[in-house]
């Protein structure tokens, strides 16, 4: 399912969408926030910089032996084991308390994150992530669909919906789209599928179960010279009804509308080397919190 178009196997119905979403996004390790660069500032003496520069690196020591663990195993203690001290150790978490999530590093199911808190954040984080996942050009791939579908969904599901999706990527779709018969991309061009998440509200919630909205945009096309499918944007809203099983928050169902979708800006248009060379080059994002 290629989310931001017209869904070709009846996976989704269509739902209204009813207000404004709580925007939630977690910067990639390494870059900066909004105001971190560009901001003009007062110049400072030096005497009050060096107070600053004091007072960071003192909070940084002091977060960093809170937080410390390490080295013994995947129990994640703190590393004395050996030194006789039996009380209880401390555990690496995140600086809200509750561990972050993981999974988004080599190895995991297509980089998708996992192990959200049972709390309604957790399920906006969640829902979130599992948009970007079903709107990827991984899902264009058998064995790739295959493992993303394992991943974030409630296995009573899984293998029903597996075979619905199955008989929906046919070759009349990859080559209504610009892509091979075996929705390969063909030689030359770059295929692009990509969701974005702009905003996640819950409109309802439980420990056990949660339903939450993800407005986003999304791109999708073929990048490259004389493409007759070029990259466009959308706009559309993903609702996920979630359950929490086996530790996580997994997709019971799915759901996707058009819009709401603003007016147009009057950006020019880059060219289709620049695209794909965009595309290439900037990773997707983690959303969690």
């Amino acid at each position: 399912m290629s989310l931001g178009h017209d869904d070709p196997d009846g996976y989704d119905s269509y739902d209204s969408y009813d207000g404004p979403p709580t925007t939630r996004t977690r910067l990639p390790e390494g870059q900066a926030g909004p105001g971190g660069t560009g901001a003009r500032r007062t110049p400072r003496s030096s005497r009050n910089l060096v107070t600053v520069v004091g007072v960071v690196v003192l909070l940084i020591a002091a977060i960093a032996f809170a937080n410390r663990g390490g080295g013994n195993g995947s129990d994640g203690a703190s590393g004395n084991k050996g030194s006789g001290n039996t009380g209880a150790q401390s555990q690496p978490t995140a600086a809200t308390g509750q561990n972050p999530v993981s999974g988004s590093g080599s190895g995991s199911a297509e980089g998708i994150a996992s192990g959200f808190a049972q709390t309604s954040q957790g399920a906006q984080s969640a829902a979130a992530n599992y948009a970007v996942a079903l709107g990827g050009d991984g899902m264009f791939s058998t064995d790739r669909r295959h493992t993303i579908v394992a991943a974030i969904h409630d296995p009573a599901v899984v293998n029903a919906l597996q075979s619905k999706l199955d008989n929906a990527y046919t070759a009349g779709l990859f080559t209504s789209l610009g892509l091979n018969a075996d929705g390969s991309t063909p030689s030359g061009y770059t295929f692009v599928s990509r969701t974005i998440p702009v905003g996640t509200k819950t409109t309802g919630h439980t420990d056990t179960t949660a339903t939450v909205e993800v407005w986003c945009t999304g791109l999708a096309g073929l990048a490259g010279t004389g493409s007759t499918k070029p990259v466009s944007q959308s706009w559309f809203t993903v609702t996920e009804k979630l359950k929490w099983v086996g530790g996580d928050w997994k997709i019971e169902s799915s759901s996707q509308t058009h819009g709401p979708a603003p007016v147009s800006g009057d950006d020019q248009a880059a060219g289709a080397d620049e695209i794909a060379n965009a595309v290439q080059g900037y990773g997707g994002f983690t959303y969690a919190r």
